[in-house]
């Protein structure tokens, strides 16, 4: 059983159904949680080489983050296919991952 599928029926099962928007605040709220232990362990960027962000708080970041994707019934290895592809393309037309932008 992939995360995915095992996310949903955590959330099936616990009754924790909530809508898209709703999970894309949770999703966002998790990221700032892990934003808030890389700028503490790092001292606020002083020391970038000391990052230190526990387990459990990128656990919560992706379960977050899966939870969305079946919400808007996108499947999270597709969607993770696209975006390494795109990457690719931009890497072979440039040279480089980045959007430019």
């Amino acid at each position: 059983m992939d995360a995915q599928t095992r996310v949903a029926e955590f959330i099936e099962t616990n009754d924790l159904q909530a809508p898209a928007a709703y999970r894309l605040l949770d999703t966002i709220s998790e990221l700032g949680e892990v934003s808030k232990e890389v700028c503490t362990s790092t001292e606020y960027g002083s020391d970038p080489e000391a990052v230190d962000v526990p387990e459990d708080e990128l656990g919560d970041a992706l379960f977050a983050l899966l939870a969305l994707c079946s919400e808007l019934d996108v499947d999270a290895e597709d969607a993770l296919e696209t975006a390494l592809a795109k990457y690719d393309g931009r890497i072979e037309d440039s040279g480089d991952a980045g959007s430019g932008h």
